[in-house]
């Protein structure tokens, strides 16, 4: 389990003051439109999509690509100090079914995170959030974490790995479900009254989503690369498994 405010120590010499000049430098030189382009910060928890005890409260700070398409950077806490720990693709209904079968048990939904009050924006007030949630709600995402923070990790170590998002009562460990609404200040029974209107997917959860059911899991194995102009070689490449 993890928690916000509970950053792993990441090892390395503390920053030179040449470097924070560098840093100013660049920061007045450089342009940064990617990251200026995000203009919204959602909380929520995601779980390794192979094993749902591990439980991660992520703060997601995310941009529109599009009226169907928003990207987002995901960090273990709303702090100066938070881990970039994943990303999540966040799709409309008429994206994601446009997906081939075999992509869509990547993807998770969203109406359940909402309706249950724990997707969140920090700071927004109740009736200006649930604008934008009534359109989450039908949308579905991808999500990947490189950084295991709940185990620990001061470094992002290991595969990347595909993360699920809660889809009923019962599946976020209580004790997070507190220590959430402490920080947050919020009440999620309450939130999720307010939220009962909103409605999920036009056609409903696609059976596929959600991992089809199944644990996914990323793993490792040899196998045969394309050179340029040489003999296969062998290398380790990146799959994902079904558990």
């Amino acid at each position: 389990m993890s928690a916000s405010g509970q950053h792993p120590h990441v090892p390395g010499e503390p920053t030179k003051t040449s470097t924070s000049i560098v840093e100013s430098a660049t920061s007045a030189l450089q342009k940064f439109s990617p990251l200026k382009s995000i203009h919204q910060h959602l909380c929520a928890f995601h779980f390794y999509a192979h094993d749902m005890t591990r439980q991660v409260e992520a703060h997601h700070f995310c941009g529109h690509k599009n009226a169907d398409m928003r990207q987002c950077l995901i960090y273990d806490g709303p702090e100066s100090d938070a881990r970039l720990i994943g990303i999540e693709y966040i799709v409309s209904e008429e994206l994601f079914l446009s997906l081939p079968d075999e992509e869509k048990p990547l993807w998770h939904s969203h109406v359940y995170e909402v309706k249950s009050g724990v997707l969140y924006m920090p700071g927004v007030p109740g009736p200006v959030q649930r604008q934008d949630l009534d359109k989450l709600a039908k949308t579905y995402g991808k999500t990947i974490h490189f950084w295991q923070v709940d185990r620990g990790d001061n470094l992002p170590l290991g595969l990347p790995q595909i993360m699920m998002a809660l889809t009923r009562k019962g599946q976020l460990y209580d004790e997070l479900a507190i220590d959430y609404q402490r920080r947050l200040n919020i009440n999620l029974e309450k939130e999720s009254e307010n939220r009962q209107y909103i409605e999920g997917p036009a056609n409903g959860i696609h059976p596929l989503a959600n991992g089809n059911g199944v644990g996914l899991q990323t793993v490792l194995r040899e196998v045969d690369i394309r050179p340029v102009a040489a003999p296969a070689a062998a290398v380790v490449a990146a799959t994902i498994v079904v558990e």
